[in-house]
């Protein structure tokens, strides 16, 4: 009896081409489900996509107004108005000459700023341009801000030639902030670093 029993139950195995089907199976739903639900994620971030266009207003090295839009550039972070740094053992306004930059770069002409999210603030977090000038880029390529959360290619490029804040000494305006008057600067960094489900998801699948 017992030996045809264990005969039964060794009949009644799935065969392991029928396994593998079953995984294989499993696997494309659970792909499929990722990909659709990318998908709305992304239409859902080109209805929330806003483009801000106008003459601007700089505010510090890393912040204009559009109207009454405050655009903080993503991505960079520049010294703040009141910060100082040093150069030839001088300390020097370094805040006030990044504001000076921006606003050299925009030179008068009308600015477009592209983002979806705002960071705690009710800033736009925003990639902008004046005519053919990324203005985040330039700003970090110049010497005139530091990357925070992208553009680190650009930031290395400055330190190399010393342009900018590079060609002396000075201390993060992150860390500026913290030691200064913004003890939540940790903060303010997660909303330039934080990614969107969808960046996740295309970092996962590689699309």
């Amino acid at each position: 009896m017992n030996r045809n029993w264990r005969a039964r139950r060794r009949q009644r195995r799935p065969a392991p081409w029928r396994n593998l089907w079953r995984k294989l199976a499993d696997y494309g739903f659970a792909i499929g489900l990722l990909l659709l639900l990318a998908f709305l994620v992304a239409r859902l971030e080109e209805r929330d996509r806003r483009t801000e266009t106008g003459a601007a207003s700089v505010v510090d090295g890393d912040t204009i107004r559009l109207g009454r839009t405050r655009v903080r550039l993503r991505g960079i972070d520049a010294p703040e108005t009141a910060q100082l740094c040093r150069k030839d053992g001088t300390d020097y306004a370094c805040g006030k000459q990044a504001r000076q930059a921006l606003a050299k770069l925009i030179a008068g002409r009308p600015v477009s700023c592209d983002g979806s999210r705002l960071d705690r603030y009710g800033r736009l977090l925003g990639d902008c341009s004046a005519g053919d000038t990324n203005l985040n880029r330039q700003l970090v390529l110049s010497g005139w801000a530091v990357a925070y959360g992208d553009f680190e290619h650009d930031e290395a490029a400055a330190r190399a030639d010393g342009r900018g804040i590079w060609a002396g000494s000075f201390e993060r305006p992150q860390e500026w902030r913290r030691r200064h008057e913004r003890p939540d600067a940790t903060t303010e960094m997660r909303d330039h670093t934080r990614p969107s489900l969808l960046t996740r998801l295309r970092e996962l699948f590689r699309f």
